[in-house]
């Protein structure tokens, strides 16, 4: 498997905070704020697409560990960008550093582990 990943390389996935992304809709709370589960969901995103494009014809990436810290609570109706940086290549293997704002400032940040897989075999083996 070739590809054409090197550290350095940058994403970006924002959303505006809707009810169906809060943690009373996500089952993780009894609040409507902007769900940690959400937020993860989004970080990822960022470090998905971020890469997509440097992957051959048939690969992708898969996601295998998060950790990250969610400090603040952000409410319905703001915008929520999360920004990822590729920070490591090991093979197949890609580790990722994330941030996260909303409209008053940063709301969290983490690391993100992804691995680049030929879709058809992985999922064969699903």
């Amino acid at each position: 498997m070739a590809h054409r990943l090197t550290s350095g390389i940058k994403g970006k996935a924002s959303l505006k905070v809707t009810p169906k992304d809060t943690a009373e809709a996500y089952g993780s709370g009894k609040v409507a704020v902007f769900a940690t589960p959400a937020l993860i969901g989004l970080m990822e995103n960022a470090a998905h697409l971020s890469v997509q494009a440097f992957l051959e014809e048939g690969f992708i990436t898969v996601g295998t560990e998060v950790n990250i810290r969610h400090l603040k609570a952000t409410p319905v109706g703001m915008t929520v960008t999360t920004e990822s940086e590729l920070m490591e290549v090991e093979g197949n293997k890609l580790k990722f550093s994330l941030s996260a704002f909303d409209e008053n400032g940063q709301i969290g940040f983490g690391t993100h582990t992804r691995y680049v897989v030929h879709a058809e075999s992985f999922l064969k083996k699903v």
